[in-house]
């Protein structure tokens, strides 16, 4: 069996840094999979290889659209929910029929926005299969 080595680190190196020269070790080390700013200036120091993650544009243009989409959703959800509450305290007819007016109007804003999905799902699928 291998010995452990020993990683008890007991010597500390302070360096200063100005704000920019800061700033762009912190972008550098938030860009890596390093937990801590030791890690990756350690990492640095000793040409270990340091891991990068990579955002993909597409990807996070998809997400920021499903994102409102689900939005506008859940709020259509809530406006539907309403209704449905509003339904069972009505007591006259002409009530039911200005409801049933308005929840026909929700439906189509309903179905415009699944048909928005749909469209914009194909749209990354697309792009998706073109890469």
């Amino acid at each position: 069996m291998m010995e452990k080595e020993n990683s008890n680190r007991t010597r500390i190196i302070g360096l200063r840094f100005t704000p920019k020269e800061f700033l762009k070790i912190e972008r550098k080390w938030k860009a890596s999979t390093c937990r801590k700013l030791s890690d990756y200036i350690r990492k640095h120091l000793f040409n270990k290889p340091i891991t990068t993650n990579y955002r993909n544009q597409s990807l996070d243009e998809f997400m920021a659209e499903i994102i409102r989409l689900r939005t506008e959703l859940n709020g259509i959800g809530n406006n539907f929910n309403q209704a449905v509450k509003k339904l069972h305290t009505l007591q006259q007819i002409s009530e039911f029929k200005d409801w049933i007016i308005s929840s026909e109007l929700e439906k189509k804003i309903l179905l415009n926005k699944v048909e928005e999905i749909k469209k914009n799902i194909q749209k990354m699928a697309e792009k998706w299969l073109q890469s």
